[in-house]
């Protein structure tokens, strides 16, 4: 088995700061809003303060675009590594392990794919380490898993929709309705960035003992919470 504690810290740190992102993003989004309410209201908006907006508006979308770029990518690769390791440990998985990066990017099978083989780690893992007596939670992951994908989903279907929506969005209630879309993409975020650490962290309490599972046979009532 290859070393993945370190993927997962790495994945942990950009999901907080992803999650961080859109938080601020809520803020600033709101700002924008008012803006354009005023502005729809007839309100006099100065080009000085539209600007003012329009600045960490911009700077704001950069970060969290990159950010999240880079979050998916160490996500993927701590996922990858996961489904390697257990692959070294059994050759009856479902899938490849080349599956575990491929299957994000293939339309249609990334609806299901991802959340097929998060689920199948979790499963095996656990039966697995039961069976050679160590102790674990039959509940980890059952309830998180199925929420982690809802909320990935969700938040998927919002972005496509701000994605085609936005760059078309000329008149100052278009504005204000993808400035809302966006608004609510960014609160779908946040919670989805909180079950995906439980998801990493619960998984990683467990990868550990099923590397030593073999090598520490008096190890027989380890207590996973």
């Amino acid at each position: 088995m290859k070393p993945n504690t370190q993927r997962a810290r790495i994945a942990i740190i950009l999901i907080w700061i992803v999650g961080s992102l859109d938080l601020v993003s809520i803020v600033s989004g709101y700002f924008q809003y008012q803006l354009l309410d005023d502005a729809r209201s007839g309100v006099l908006v100065t080009t000085q303060k539209a600007s003012a907006n329009d600045l960490p508006e911009g700077i704001i979308s950069v970060a969290y675009l990159i950010a999240f770029t880079i979050s998916i990518i160490t996500f993927i690769l701590w996922f990858r590594r996961a489904y390697y390791n257990l692959h070294e440990k059994f050759d009856y998985l479902q899938h490849s392990e080349g599956w575990a990066a491929g299957c994000w990017f293939v339309p249609i099978v990334s609806l299901y794919r991802p959340y097929q083989i998060m689920k199948e780690l979790y499963t095996i893992t656990k039966e697995v380490l039961t069976e050679k007596g160590i102790e674990v939670n039959q509940n980890l992951g059952r309830y998180s898993l199925g929420i982690w994908w809802t909320f990935w989903i969700i938040n998927n279907i919002i972005g496509q929709i701000v994605f085609r929506y936005t760059p078309t969005a000329d008149s100052l209630s278009e504005l204000s309705m993808a400035t809302l879309l966006s608004m609510l993409n960014n609160l779908i975020g946040i919670p989805l960035a909180l079950i995906t650490l439980k998801v990493i962290k619960d998984y990683s309490k467990l990868e550990p003992l099923l590397e030593n599972m073999d090598e520490d046979r008096g190890l027989m009532h380890h207590i996973v919470e």
